[in-house]
Order: C-alpha cells, then structure tokens, then sequence
C-alpha cells in the first residue's frame, strides 16, 4: 500500500512517499480503509524535531485517519465492521491507505457528516470543547479568542457566540480576519500589529476580558494582564505559536487575582479524547462549521505541511489517498 514515511526528523521534505507493507490488526485492534488525512498543526512540530517521534525512523507518519472499518482484532465488536469512523493512532502511522487503531481509539461518524468533514473538525472541535468546558463561559461574559481563523480558534469562536458571549478575536491579516468574522467574532483584532493590546484597551472602554483563550504563547499575554477582569479572569493557555508558552510570573497572577489554566500534558490530552464524539455530534447539528482549504493527494504531505509552517493555509488541509 501507499504511505508517507517519514524519514529523519527536519524540513518537510522528510516526509516521502513510499509502498509499505498492509497492516494487520492486533487484540483490541481495527484496520479502516482511509479515505481522509485531516494534516494537523502539531504534526509539523513533530516532524520538525521540536518532539521526540514515538517510534524508531523511518516510521508511517501521522495523528489521525478517517475512513471504513475494513478489519478487527480479537475482542473488537464485529459491528464496527463497515464502520465510517475516525481514528487516532498511537502518534505515528495514519498517513497511508490503510491505518491500524486501538478500537478504543475509534470515533464513529454521524451519517450526516461527510468523511472529509468528520475528520476536519474532529480535533479543533475537541480541543475547543474541553476548552469551553474547562472555562465555563457564560452568557454575556467578555472573550478574547487568539488566532481566531485557525481550527481551534474557528470552533472556539463559534462556541463562545453561540453561548452568548461577547467575542473578540485576532487574527493575523485581512483574510484571516473576515474568516473570524464569519465564525463569530464581535470585534477582530490584528494580532501582528505592535499596538493590539492598545486596541483592545479601546475596546474595553466599559469592562474588561473575562476569558483569554490563549494559542500564541511567548510574551504576549503579559500587556494584556490589566485588561483581564480582577478576581475572576480565567486565562487558558493551550498554544505556543510564538514557539514558547506563555511567559508569565505567579507574582503577576495573584496580584490580579487571574487564574492560568495550562492545557497541556497527559490529563489533558483525556479530556480532550472524552469530547470526540461530542465534537462530531455539534458538527452535525450545525453548532460547528469545518473549514476546509484543500484536499491534496497522499503524496503531497509535505506541500500540506509546507502550507500550515507558511501559515497559507484558510482551515484544515485533508490528504486523500
């Protein structure tokens, strides 16, 4: 079968497309014929070395996979057979025409979603979930969605209005921006201007933030720290676009009295896990809207990762094989 292998950690260019042996299913295991990639932005971190790959080189590459359950291991329910799901993989192993699971690793598709948009939204819907659960936004609150025109902060966006908040988002470019807009957003701000704290300060001339979302990272939560609502101000950190977490002191917490939420690690990644198929279930009640911008072949992996370092892409870029 066709893969992509990824070959050494670097430049995109590792990722290189190769005949493998078909993979067989273990105890607790399936098999599905994949029919959508969806290229996720962790994945390029990986790729590039930032992250340890959980497997010794040259390995299949790859998070998650959606498509047809085609095989089962012993102990796997047989229903599962001719199943459109979505699966995630140990870390490694989805890019390719057939993938193997933990079949409790499985997601099933509602046959009102297309294979292609389950496997879009299943991982920004998730995160953004656990997110929103996490954060317990309520009606009539204030919040700051960073990077508002990516997965994640598409499906926060989305959330938060239709939960009744006020949304601000930012997003960098005009592009980007209208996409926030059409997500939900109230308000949206240039996240690469030098001034955008200020403006923000503007347009909090009647309160403050209740909520920040953060997805950059590095230092720019710390001009926003007086802009925060005293006492209750929650911040949830869950990105490092900038290439490192947010750069903040306990100090400068307590005495604003704001709590930072770090979304990150083992427990982390559970929570998100437990909202897949509530991810799945908002999409197909129309509470989410995936974005796609391509569908490239099997064999473009690295243009699509290319594409999401560049920041070119407007949504999920899905490999069909």
């Amino acid at each position: 079968m066709q893969a992509i292998v990824m070959t050494a950690a670097g430049a995109p260019d590792v990722l290189v497309a190769r005949e493998v042996g078909e993979p067989r299913p273990s105890e607790g295991q399936v098999v599905l014929r994949t029919e959508a990639v969806p290229v996720l932005y962790p994945e390029t971190k990986v790729r590039a070395g930032a992250y340890p790959f959980p497997a010794p080189l040259p390995e299949v590459f790859g998070f998650q996979a959606a498509g047809v359950v085609t095989d089962i291991g012993a102990g796997v329910d047989r229903a599962l057979l001719g199943t459109r799901v979505v699966a995630s993989t140990r870390g490694y192993g989805s890019y390719a025409e057939l993938v193997v699971a933990e079949a409790d690793s499985v997601t099933p598709i509602p046959a009102e979603l297309t294979t292609e948009h389950a496997a879009a939204i299943l991982m920004p819907g998730s995160v953004a979930l656990a997110l929103m659960r996490t954060a317990g936004v309520a009606t009539g609150e204030t919040v700051l969605v960073e990077a508002a025109a990516t997965g994640v902060g598409s499906c926060l966006t989305q959330l938060c209005a239709a939960a009744g908040a006020r949304v601000i988002g930012t997003a960098g470019g005009a592009r980007k921006a209208r996409l926030a807009r059409e997500n939900g957003s109230h308000e949206v701000l240039d996240h690469t201007a030098p001034d955008w704290a200020e403006q923000l300060a503007d347009l909090l001339t009647d309160g403050t933030v209740d909520v920040v979302f953060d997805s950059i990272g590095g230092e720019s939560l710390t001009p926003l720290l007086d802009l925060i609502t005293p006492l209750r101000g929650r911040i949830l950190s869950y990105g490092w676009l900038d290439g490192a977490p947010a750069q903040l002191s306990v100090t400068e917490l307590i005495l604003r009295g704001l709590t930072l939420t770090g979304c990150a690690g083992t427990a982390w990644l559970d929570e998100v896990a437990r909202q897949r198929s509530a991810a799945l279930a908002a999409t197909a009640q129309g509470l989410l809207t995936p974005v796609i911008d391509s569908v490239l072949p099997l064999a473009d992996a690295a243009k699509a990762h290319r594409m999401l370092e560049e920041r070119a892409a407007f949504g999920t870029v899905v490999l069909r094989p």
